[in-house]
């Protein structure tokens, strides 16, 4: 007795939700700003993908356009999916995938920026830096500052430079060079309740309580986060810590903490692995797009941390420390050492802190040795 089988069933295909085109010079360019991918492509491209914006059997798309050949569609079909620009119907969702659906309302703008300028490749010092000077040589760098000659000018007293406040911020400068000294535990204390803290909580009726700190944050939401990887702070174990802005405590979430991780963290600025602690900023984007739900708000959360950093830096500078900020980031690998998935919770910034040189109340100027060593020092 024969026994008939079914044929077996097709997977079905659609276009990836998370795809920009755009011309550069005379290229079409195609990119997942989702996964990362971008390629060349046909304009004839264009015409396929817009064949599977529902979830399509390719077999069936292939005998419904004379344009192509059943072949040569199934070929085009499994090449877009394989870089991502078609997905199969069969790819399990993971838990990133599930949180990216919470950017549906700021894409294509936000997610275009956010994941697009994530893990970029850093080049050779000395590269990057002979093509700085190359270009100054061929293109004067814009002007430092505006003004208008033509327009009526009024004399301002001189600003008061007398008193703490202004100390604070005119001292303030990015250190490089730190001495071998731990920063004490209760500098680093103040240093995170004073910039990261918060300070109380408002209740707003229908809504629930929201936390006040000492940097504005659109809507009170405050998505940002400090992570703190310490390396040398008396009476604290090295380890990378998250810092629970309510209870003021930090909770250890893993041992050690090393100059090459710093390093690691922060490519081409490996003299910052003798700084005694760095914090890592990240956002929780849902407490955002919960309540904003238009791509500018994601604008508020880099404006926000950049508030955050620079209160760090104040506070710390007001403690007598060094410290230094930086925006040339390992993004992947610091989100996987902190657990995060990159998509819900990003790392956006870091900030840290060292001990002064012995003898110095200004940050000393970069050595010859260290301005060879990376483009990104000034």
């Amino acid at each position: 007795m024969s026994v008939s089988r079914r044929p077996p069933a097709r997977v079905l295909v659609r276009r990836a939700p998370d795809l920009v085109s755009y011309w550069r010079g005379r290229t079409l360019i195609l990119e997942n700003y989702r996964t990362g991918v971008r390629v060349s492509a046909a304009p004839q491209t264009l015409h396929i993908l817009s064949l599977f914006d529902t979830w399509q059997d390719p077999a069936r798309i292939a005998r419904r356009v004379p344009e192509f050949t059943p072949a040569s569609l199934i070929r085009a079909v499994a090449a877009l999916v394989k870089c991502s620009l078609l997905e199969r119907a069969d790819r399990a969702r993971t838990a990133a995938d599930r949180a990216f659906d919470a950017w549906s309302p700021w894409n294509p703008a936000a997610g275009l920026l956010h994941f697009s300028s994530k893990d970029l490749p850093y080049r050779d010092a000395d590269v990057a830096i002979r093509s700085v000077r190359a270009r100054a040589a061929r293109q004067p760098r814009p002007p430092a500052v505006k003004r208008y000659p033509a327009a009526a000018q009024i004399r301002l007293p001189a600003p008061q430079t007398a008193g703490e406040f202004p100390r604070v911020l005119l001292e303030r400068r990015t250190w490089r060079r730190f001495s071998p000294a731990a920063v004490p535990l209760g500098a680093l204390s103040t240093l995170l309740g004073l910039s990261c803290g918060v300070q109380q909580w408002v209740e707003l009726q229908g809504v629930g309580r929201l936390p006040m700190k000492t940097h504005p944050s659109g809507g009170a939401q405050h998505p940002l986060e400090v992570y703190v990887l310490a390396r040398k702070v008396a009476g604290l174990a090295p380890g990378l810590y998250h810092y629970a802005a309510a209870a003021h405590r930090l909770e250890r979430l893993s041992a050690g903490a090393t100059k090459r991780q710093i390093a690691r963290y922060l490519p081409t600025q490996d003299w910052y692995g003798d700084a005694s602690a760095l914090f890592l900023i990240t956002a929780v984007f849902p407490r955002m797009q919960w309540k904003y739900k238009f791509p500018r708000a994601y604008r508020a959360v880099l404006t926000e941390s950049g508030h955050l950093c620079q209160t760090l830096c104040l506070t710390a500078t007001w403690l007598g420390l060094a410290p230094f900020c930086s925006l040339a980031l390992a993004d992947s690998l610091i989100e996987r050492d902190l657990g995060i998935d990159g998509v819900s919770e990003s790392v956006l910034y870091a900030a840290g802190v060292g001990t002064r040189p012995a003898g110095a109340s200004w940050a000393p100027w970069p050595t010859h040795r260290q301005l060879r060593r990376s483009p990104n020092i000034v």
